[in-house]
């Protein structure tokens, strides 16, 4: 399928449609009742004319209806729990299971790849890990899948100078192909190479998550790590949505992983211009998503490239936005560790976390219906903002009513004021 005609593509998307539609009908309570009001599904009759009918799935929606969108199968399928903060910080928990992650696995093995970075080659995670960060150490499925994967994980929620030296002479060791790394970390990475000029062995190529990658940083990562960097875009509910190819270009869509539509707020699809992402995924059985907003903003980029693959590509992505902050001596921890400790919280809608001071963290909160904030959940997260930020540091809550976008149209449920 890599270079499918229009034509193949839409009967793959048809098939892989109609096969999702008709297990959620006959298996998930929440969908049997959608499908049938809006003529979706009749019996073994699928009317994909009709699938804009479906009515959206919020974060909203998976909360108030829990079980009622788990498959009446889906403790047979493996299944484990996972959360994300979305978009706006706005936790949402779901199901997915061992056949997801296969197909999610061979998806990002595919684009890695195609970008010229193969299975077993060396390679660096750049990434966050909170484990590291409170216990010392990856657990033994992380080491074993970094093994497997020849792959050297480096946490970078904790990023000074002293850190990053040591992160170049690992780099410098294994000699990566190819580093997975949030956009930040690259970032400052690359800085830091630039105003040092330390010896550094170049990867093959760089793929930036986790923020949107503008020329701008883009250049300056490919500049201080002399090599050519690619966007990836993806969320912990649907897993890879898109990446870019190798002429750096749009961003590539997955047909037989996800459906991807490009919404405006009308709930009409966009052919220019920027639209809500929207997401079904094909290979979650035991929590289908249909038709899922995650809260994000896009481009479309059309279905004809250069590299002559016609899948639908996102032109540009701007969506959820999150960084470094500052600790009091003035070195980088990445934000995402207090992200997480904002995740799993019933009594949290969104959140959003600003530091206005070195010392300082302010945490504003929208409290989800009839709940009140526990002490204990607040003194856990207070605790663990302080492991990363410094027990010097204060930490307080300001509950609100709402908590909107910035005047960007960026959801920041992480901002940086200290300069």
């Amino acid at each position: 399928m890599e270079f499918a005609g229009a034509d193949q593509i839409r009967a793959l998307t048809e098939r892989k449609l109609t096969n999702i539609l008709l297990h959620a009908y006959a298996n998930v309570p929440y969908y049997r009742r959608i499908l049938r009001d809006c003529d979706v599904v009749c019996g073994n009759d699928v009317k994909l004319d009709k699938f804009s009918r479906i009515p959206l799935l919020t974060k909203e929606i998976i909360r108030e209806q829990g079980e009622n969108l788990l498959s009446a199968d889906y403790k047979s399928r493996r299944p484990y729990e996972n959360t994300s903060g979305g978009s706006t910080g706005e936790p949402v928990r779901f199901f997915q299971d061992a056949e997801y992650d296969q197909w999610n696995i061979a998806t990002k093995i595919y684009f890695n790849a195609v970008l010229g970075k193969y299975l077993g080659q060396a390679e660096i995670k750049l990434w966050g890990s909170d484990r590291d960060i409170i216990e010392g150490n990856l657990n033994v499925k992380d080491r074993a899948i970094n093994y497997l994967y020849n792959r050297k994980f480096f946490n970078s929620y904790r990023f000074d100078d002293d850190h990053i030296k040591q992160l170049v002479a690992l780099n410098n060791l294994h000699k990566p192909v190819a580093y997975w790394s949030y956009m930040e970390s690259a970032f400052e990475l690359a800085n830091f190479l630039l105003r040092t000029k330390l010896d550094f062995h170049p990867p093959k190529i760089v793929i930036s998550t986790i923020g949107p990658l503008t020329d701008e940083v883009k250049e300056r990562i490919e500049t201080g790590m002399k090599c050519r960097v690619y966007n990836q875009y993806g969320s912990r509910e649907v897993g890879a949505v898109a990446c870019q190819g190798k002429e750096q270009g749009g961003l590539h869509t997955f047909p037989w992983w996800n459906y991807v539509e490009l919404l405006n707020d009308k709930g009409q699809a966009v052919d220019q211009g920027e639209g809500n992402v929207v997401v079904t995924t094909f290979h979650s059985f035991s929590m289908p998503l249909i038709r899922y907003d995650i809260g994000d903003v896009a481009v479309p980029g059309g279905h004809r490239c250069a590299c002559g693959r016609n899948t639908f590509q996102l032109r540009k992505v701007m969506g959820r936005t999150l960084g470094y902050f500052r600790k009091a001596d003035r070195s980088l921890v990445h934000s995402h560790f207090i992200v997480q400790a904002l995740f799993f919280r019933d009594w949290i809608k969104k959140f959003q976390a600003i530091q206005d001071a070195l010392d300082h963290v302010l945490i504003r909160v929208e409290l989800s219906s009839g709940h009140v904030a526990p002490k204990e959940d607040i003194d856990d997260i207070v605790t663990k903002t302080k492991i990363l930020m410094g027990q010097s540091c204060r930490v307080d809550f300001d509950f609100v009513e709402s908590i909107g976008r910035a005047a960007s149209g960026k959801y920041l449920y992480t901002i940086c004021e200290v300069k």
